[in-house]
């Protein structure tokens, strides 16, 4: 019961970032954004499906079930840093690179101690999710997939950010 409420939580929390980042989108577009890394977003896109079915795949394949109090404590205050970021760019908050020429860069929240917060949350919640239920498999292999994959995109995010 404890995983169909998390995972569903997850799911939901996700299709939120994506309602909220194309509501973003369309103000961006508005103001004359320019989108990068048009290329590569799709594979983040199957890469983020792909992890929740692996997650679930696992999961459904473990003998004893059991979680970890201390890993949901953790998502918990990854969600916590998470907001603080997507309220720290506002309306730039965005799944997609996207660069409104003439824009300073936002400078405020953890982004006045961070160039990147947002892919360091990243990064720990594809640990840290398949961890609260023991799922070693998926989290060593969606964290070398995502590693790759954000080698690529912030390479992409600081060309965008230069101009």
């Amino acid at each position: 019961m404890v995983f169909i409420l998390f995972i569903s939580f997850v799911i939901l929390l996700r299709i939120g970032e994506l309602v909220l980042s194309k509501s973003n989108e369309k103000w961006l577009l508005r103001n004359g954004a320019v989108e990068y890394g048009k290329k590569h977003y799709p594979f983040i896109v199957a890469l983020h499906a792909l992890f929740i079915i692996s997650v679930i795949f696992e999961y459904s394949r473990q003998q004893n079930p059991t979680y970890s109090l201390f890993f949901i404590i953790f998502y918990v205050v990854l969600l916590v840093f998470k907001t603080w970021v997507i309220l720290s760019l506002g309306k730039f908050w965005n799944t997609r690179i996207y660069h409104i020429p003439n824009i300073p860069l936002i400078k405020k929240g953890p982004y006045r101690y961070f160039k990147h917060p947002n892919y360091l949350i990243v990064i720990a919640e594809i640990a840290v999710i398949p961890l609260i239920f023991n799922l070693y498999c998926t989290a060593i292999t969606f964290s070398l997939l995502n590693s790759i994959m954000l080698f690529t995109r912030i390479k992409e995010e600081n060309i965008a950010l230069q101009i």
